[in-house]
């Protein structure tokens, strides 16, 4: 048992978690008897729950375990996956959300059947849901079960093999994790990813801190020096072609991939269509999008301090961060960070859960087959479909043992199956208005198969490798796809274009900082690739070079100047563009009436 004290360290993480149970149930007692309750908690939630619960949705074990392993591997181009969302968190919440909100969607197939067809519904549907099952829960699941593992060596503890104890493992994390989604809907899933996000920011700044100060033999300052001065291409985020995330792949796949995560994937988005309000929405996006910003040092600097400690002796790079965790946490924090790291992985797990059981219950049961099903049996129908995708997940999770690559890059290449595709599908619907369902349902065929073949197929049948990155092709395809639905709408267009209409639930008006705070975030991302580059941390002349502030300067110049122009004369425009496009509603007792806002509310 590498963390000793075993009995102190469940009782207090049971503790924890029982604590942010028992909150949870407090909190929504009550408040799940009808599917908006259920499925969009009400629509209710506030920016600060929805960013919390973004926050724990989309950072889990997964990030802990894989992102610090890359790092711990390579350097810390990976970091772009995590800090270059920015750009599609900014597009959601400006452009996409006043849509979904604006539509009164509760997912994202609801308003692919609208612009398309039930057919296109269908098809994204089954996207997701084979996505979801056979790649984002197994991934989440056995990563936080490999964390457990190296924590408490539960193979020795018990008497039983690696691969039962990683079975065995999953299956408790994973049917606690079922728990909450199944029966406490999605205001559960957010409130308990608020608490334990709380949690998940302290453990994540702390480690850091507590791995330099064992670095530096008990002096912070000695432990920064040394990741600062000795083998500083560590501390690179500017990937070669070497890597595995060149920096030329963050202007072009990656933009799709995020876009795709952040404004179209069920299980994140869902959280934003539960808002109170446009401007709680928008919030609650943003906010998450500084959280993304911590993600270097709370999930890639603890890799770079154990490749300090450890070289590069250890078996798996998956394992750099649980053994930095081992050896540098101290013994009365082990039950709180175990609280932490389960908190993450389960609200992943049931987020997803959640998200996927919506889509079964909405898009499949009631648009399928059963038009009048009210909402005590689309509640009925959610849970059992729940209980089903998280046992079909268990049993799939443990297999990832056989992965022989580190786990991140795996899952990244896997995702490439059904995020393309569904990003292409919807911005051509939302841009377009006569391009018809057939080239959406073309599109989603031509993408399984092309993909396959790019990425695996000329390999495996023809012993051929496809010289060009996957993250670059994730752009290729998303361009030629596009071209592909365009052309079927100039071959066979619709007979009616498609029209938007509002339908909206909540308040529109939007958050008066939107712009602002967008120009402000995108102005940190641009500081952070110059802090962990050449220019700064990985200087391979000393600490910083001769560049750093004059270009760091310049960019403080530019942003307070755009993010002025933001403040006193976009936020106008921005305004008169929401209205015109007539989603500028306020709902008043139930009805639908149109708001006249004076221009003054967005100066």
């Amino acid at each position: 048992m590498i963390i000793g004290g075993i009995g102190f360290t469940l009782i207090s993480a049971a503790f924890f978690m029982g604590l942010v149970a028992w909150y949870s149930y407090i909190k929504t007692k009550g408040e799940v008897s009808d599917t908006a309750g259920y499925f969009l908690a009400g629509r209710g939630l506030t920016g600060t729950f929805i960013a919390g619960s973004l926050l724990l949705t989309n950072l889990s074990a997964e990030q802990l375990v894989g992102l610090n392993g890359q790092a711990y591997r390579t350097n810390l181009s990976n970091m772009a996956w995590e800090v270059t969302a920015a750009f599609a968190i900014i597009i959601m919440a400006t452009y996409l959300l006043p849509k979904y909100l604006g539509g009164n969607f509760t997912t994202l197939p609801e308003f692919l059947s609208k612009r398309f067809d039930e057919g296109v519904r269908q098809y994204t549907v089954l996207l997701f849901m084979l996505g979801y099952i056979l790649v984002t829960a197994p991934s989440m699941l056995y990563s936080g079960a490999l964390a457990v593992l190296q924590l408490f060596n539960v193979p020795e503890l018990f008497g039983i093999s690696y691969e039962a104890s990683v079975w065995i493992v999953i299956w408790i994390i994973g049917i606690i994790g079922a728990i909450y989604a199944i029966f406490g809907g999605l205001k559960a899933v957010a409130i308990s990813d608020t608490l334990n996000g709380v949690g998940l920011i302290i453990i994540g700044l702390l480690v850091p801190i507590l791995g330099l100060i064992a670095l530096g033999d008990g002096s912070i300052g000695d432990g920064m020096k040394q990741i600062a001065t000795t083998n500083t291409e560590k501390m690179n985020s500017i990937g070669t072609e070497k890597d595995s995330v060149p920096f030329g792949t963050i202007f072009t796949g990656m933009i799709f991939a995020n876009l795709f995560y952040w404004a179209s994937n069920q299980y994140v988005i869902q959280r934003t269509l539960g808002a109170k309000s446009l401007a709680e929405g928008q919030k609650g996006v943003l906010i998450s999008g500084f959280y993304k910003l911590l993600v270097p040092l709370t999930m890639m600097i603890p890799g770079v301090i154990a490749f300090h400690m450890y070289g590069d002796g250890l078996k798996s790079v998956d394992l750099a961060y649980p053994a930095l965790i081992s050896d540098v946490l101290p013994k009365w924090m082990s039950g709180f960070f175990l609280a932490v790291l389960l908190g993450a992985v389960l609200s992943s797990f049931n987020s997803l859960l959640n998200s996927a059981a919506t889509m079964f219950a909405l898009d499949i049961y009631k648009a399928r087959f059963n038009h009048e099903a009210d909402d005590r049996k689309l509640i009925s129908v959610s849970k059992i479909a729940g209980t089903l995708l998280a046992i079909v997940s268990l049993c799939i999770a443990p297999l990832l043992m056989n992965a022989p690559e580190g786990l991140w890059d795996l899952i990244r290449r896997f995702t490439g199956f059904f995020n393309i595709p569904i990003i292409v599908i919807l911005l051509v619907g939302i841009f377009t208005k006569r391009v018809p369902a057939l080239a959406a349902k073309v599109v989603i065929i031509f993408h399984v198969i092309t993909y396959y073949m790019l990425v695996w197929g000329t390999q495996h049948l023809f012993d051929f490798v496809v010289p060009i990155h996957f993250i670059h092709i994730y752009a290729i395809l998303f361009v030629v796809e596009v071209a592909i639905m365009v052309a079927i709408g100039f071959w066979k267009p619709r007979i009616t274009p498609y029209t938007f209409r509002s339908e909206a639930a909540v308040d529109m008006v939007p958050w008066k900082y939107t712009l602002p705070v967008s120009v402000v975030l995108l102005a940190l991302v641009a500081i952070l690739y110059v802090v962990f580059s050449p220019i700064d941390l990985a200087y391979a002349g000393g600490y910083v070079s001769p560049a750093f502030w004059p270009v760091t300067l310049g960019i403080l110049a530019v942003t307070i100047a755009l993010a002025f122009v933001a403040l006193k004369k976009w936020n106008k425009t921005y305004a008169r563009y929401l209205k015109s496009e007539n989603t500028l509603t306020k709902i008043k007792r139930g009805s639908t009436a149109e708001l006249q806002p004076t221009l003054s509310e967005y100066q």
